[in-house]
């Protein structure tokens, strides 16, 4: 009786150990940080709402705005940018999504349901670029972190970088909006910020929009990629091989190609 209870319990305990998670959340991301599009830290324990398309939580907000008129898409296109702590890419938020944002901020008097395509593609456009020249300063490590991430990242509109008001103190134009972007540097996270640019008189046309992004001065090592990459590119836009190599300068003509994107 003994012994058959021994091995009935054994025999539970193992298909328990045998039987997957009631969370989806794999192991491998909840040892990890992940944030949310608000740059909230997702909690690992937890099992939140999971995103079936790449297997990771999301609590979007999918229902139409109070007042609103038409209806509007709620397809969500996933970006090619790497999400930190997971093996998928981020996901841009919906029209929807979109919408609902610009109204409970206050910003949505002058946007129409018609217009949320055309406004989320340009955003999602915008973000891409972004992580090209992002990508563009990476590869002055590429031979320390192949594969860097995009971990989190917030909105500062309200605040001026450094840069932005040095050149608002010479006459040059103001940016529209600010980000900061943490990057997950194979485990170093490194911020950089990115400040953007609305050109009136190129509206309705690509170059409507520029971009200024660079790595914060958080510590030396940042200020001396920046001063790596002023030297890349000026070599590069002359035509001159790299100074440090003698060869072909890739890392400061690839700067200069994004910036022409």
């Amino acid at each position: 009786m003994g012994g058959q209870q021994s091995r009935e319990a054994s025999a539970s305990q193992s298909a328990a150990s045998e039987t997957p998670s009631a969370c989806p959340l794999p192991e491998s991301a909840r040892s990890k940080a992940v944030y949310n599009v608000y740059n909230q830290k997702i909690d690992g324990s937890a099992c939140p709402k999971m995103d079936p398309r790449n297997n990771m939580p999301i609590e979007p907000n999918q229902q139409p705005f109070p007042g609103q008129r038409k209806y509007i898409s709620v397809s969500r296109q996933e970006s090619t940018i790497p999400k930190g702590g997971t093996e998928s890419t981020w996901v841009y938020p919906s029209p929807q999504m979109f919408y609902n944002a610009l109204k409970r901020k206050g910003k949505g008097d002058d946007v129409t349901e018609d217009d949320m395509g055309s406004v989320v593609h340009a955003h999602n456009t915008m973000n891409e670029a972004t992580w090209q020249h992002v990508m563009a300063w990476e590869a002055l490590h590429a031979g320390e972190c192949a594969k860097p991430q995009l971990l989190r990242f917030t909105g500062r509109p309200d605040e001026l970088s450094p840069l932005a008001r040095l050149s608002s103190w010479f006459g040059g134009q103001l940016p529209f909006d600010r980000h900061d972007w943490w990057v997950d540097r194979c485990g170093q996270e490194v911020r950089y910020v990115i400040d953007f640019y609305f050109h009136e008189h190129a509206a309705g046309t690509p170059e409507a929009f520029t971009l200024r992004v660079r790595p914060a001065i958080d510590n030396v090592e940042s200020l001396v990629d920046r001063t790596k990459m002023s030297i890349y590119k000026t070599f590069a836009r002359l035509g001159l091989p790299c100074p440090v190599t003698g060869t072909a300068g890739h890392v400061g003509r690839s700067a200069m190609q994004a910036e022409q994107q």
